[in-house]
């Protein structure tokens, strides 16, 4: 009986996560937010424009930071054979190509050359939402949660 009832509520769980999904959180002009420090004092808040990839860097508050030694690299394809993307900094921003729907990209991030990299990941996920509506990489549920909840 008790290994029946720790099987059934298993199943539950997984079931439940399996549907359920937090959302991601979202930056001051809507787009994904990747950490890029190890005290949330550094952010990336990526968004998509003509089929690119845009990565604003964003302080503690949210607030723009200006592009000065920064460093991003991306890479992107088949685990067993990934994939350099080409990252250049444009109007204060990093641009980089956008990937095939489904892909991953990782970023490492340095604040100077002499830095240790933060890693940061995304999964470029089209899949429309349920909740929101929204592409799931740029899921409102969770903020729209949040903002109820207050």
């Amino acid at each position: 009986m008790k290994q029946n009832l720790l099987t059934t509520l298993g199943i539950l769980a997984l079931g439940a996560s399996a549907l359920a999904h937090g959302g991601v959180e979202l930056g001051p002009h809507g787009g994904r937010i990747l950490e890029f420090s190890k005290n949330e004092s550094m952010h990336g808040e990526v968004i998509m424009k003509s089929k690119e990839f845009h990565i604003a860097l964003l302080d503690k508050d949210m607030k723009a930071v200006v592009l000065t030694d920064q460093e991003l690299t991306a890479t992107s394809g088949d685990r067993a054979k990934p994939e350099k993307l080409a990252v250049e900094k444009k109007d204060g921003v990093f641009v980089v190509p956008v990937v095939k729907a489904g892909e991953w990209v990782i970023f490492q991030f340095r604040e100077n050359a002499k830095a240790k990299p933060v890693t940061a990941r995304l999964q470029y996920d089209l899949t429309v939402c349920g909740g929101c509506k929204e592409p799931e990489w740029l899921c409102k549920c969770a903020a729209e949660k949040g903002k109820g909840a207050k």
